[in-house]
C-alpha cells in the first residue's frame, strides 16, 4: 500500500531533472501535499503564496505567461473551489498551468465538509479547454505529471491522499486514457476514477467470486472523455456502474450518463458517490462506506 500524494514531490523533482521549466506554487500546505520535498532541492523555483488561493492562481497564470510550467499544488477543495473564478480566467486564456488537487473527495476525513472536495470534478469539467487526469496508484503519479507537462494548456490532476494498493505494472501498465484493467466477461462494467482504485478493485473481486463476469475500467483521463473507447468497452454490458470519491452530479457518473443519453443507449446505469448532501467528519474509509463509495455498495448494485 502506498499513498499517491506521497509521490507529488518526487514527481515534480523528476520533471525538473528532465529539463522542464517547472515552478511550484504552494498555499501553506507544503508538508501535507509533499511539495516541501521540491522546496528543499529547488528553493528558487518554489513560491509560498500563503492562504490566498485566488492570488496564487493568478500568480500561476503569470508564471505560465513568462514561459514556465507552474504546478499549483493544494487541497482539491481549495485549488478548484476557492480559486474557481481565477481558474476560469486562466482557462479562458488557455494558460499553461497545472493544478494538483490532493485530499480529494472525503480523503481529508476529520476536517469535514469544509475540506471535502466532492465537487472538484464538476467544477473543472465544466470549464472549456481543461484536461482532467485521475491517476490511480502511487506508481502512476510520476507519469501523470509528465503527461500534464506535455499538454499545452490547463490541466487538473486529482491525487489521492489515502494509501491504496499498487497494480502489478507487468500485467496492467499505467492507464493514460481509459482502459479495462480487468476483463472477464460482459455481465457488468465498473468505471472508476483513480482515487477509488481500491474500492472498485475490491468490488470487482467480490462480484467475480460470486460468479459474475465483467469489466473493470479505469477512467484515467476524465476530460477529454474518450467516448468512442467507452462505447466499445461497454457495448455488450447490460449494467454499468460508476464509482467516484465525488458527488454523482457532474463527475464521472454525470459524464457517463450524458454519453448514454446522447447516444440513445438504454443500458442500466448505477452511479455510486455522494448524493446531494454535505458529508460529516470522520475516518475517511468509514465515511466512504457510509456514503456508498465502497466495494460492498458495488456488489449490492451489480450482483
Amino acid at each position: 500500500m502506498k499513498a499517491p500524494r506521497d509521490e507529488i514531490g518526487n514527481a515534480l523533482l523528476a520533471l525538473k531533472a528532465k529539463g522542464y521549466p517547472v515552478v511550484v506554487i504552494d498555499s501553506d500546505l507544503a508538508s501535507s501535499t509533499r511539495t516541501d520535498q521540491f522546496q528543499q532541492v529547488c528553493p528558487d523555483a518554489f513560491f509560498e503564496m500563503g492562504i490566498a488561493e485566488g492570488s496564487a492562481m493568478s500568480f500561476a497564470t503569470g508564471q505560465a505567461l513568462e514561459g514556465n510550467i507552474p504546478f499549483y499544488v493544494n487541497f482539491a477543495m481549495f485549488v478548484t473551489g476557492t480559486a474557481w473564478t481565477q481558474l476560469r480566467q486562466a482557462c479562458y486564456a488557455n494558460a499553461n498551468i497545472k493544478l494538483v488537487g490532493s485530499h480529494p473527495g472525503m480523503d481529508d476525513g476529520p476536517d469535514g465538509a469544509s475540506h471535502h472536495a466532492l465537487e472538484d470534478l464538476a467544477l473543472t469539467r465544466v470549464l472549456p479547454g481543461i484536461t482532467i487526469l485521475t491517476p490511480g496508484d502511487a506508481e502512476e503519479i510520476d507519469a501523470a505529471f509528465e503527461q500534464a507537462a506535455t499538454i499545452h494548456g490547463p490541466v487538473y490532476i486529482r491525487v489521492a491522499r489515502e494509501p491504496m494498493p499498487v497494480r502489478d505494472k507487468s500485467r496492467v501498465p499505467r492507464i493514460a486514457d481509459i482502459a479495462a484493467v480487468e476483463d472477464s466477461g460482459n455481465d457488468f462494467a465498473i468505471l472508476y476514477e483513480g482515487t477509488v482504485l481500491e474500492q472498485a478493485s475490491e468490488g470487482y473481486a467480490q462480484l467475480c467470486a460470486a460468479g459474475k463476469r465483467g469489466k473493470l475500467i479505469h477512467v484515467a483521463t476524465l476530460k477529454p472523455f474518450n467516448r468512442e473507447r467507452f462505447l466499445q468497452l461497454t457495448a455488450e454490458c447490460p449494467h454499468i456502474a460508476t464509482i467516484e470519491n465525488h458527488s454523482i452530479t457532474g463527475g464521472l457518473g454525470g459524464q457517463v450518463a450524458e454519453v448514454l443519453a446522447e447516444e440513445g443507449i438504454p443500458t442500466r446505469l448505477s452511479r455510486l458517490g455522494t448524493r446531494d448532501t454535505f458529508t460529516e467528519s470522520g475516518n475517511s474509509r468509514q465515511l466512504k462506506e457510509k456514503y456508498g463509495i465502497s466495494a460492498s455498495a458495488l456488489y449490492q448494485v451489480l450482483r
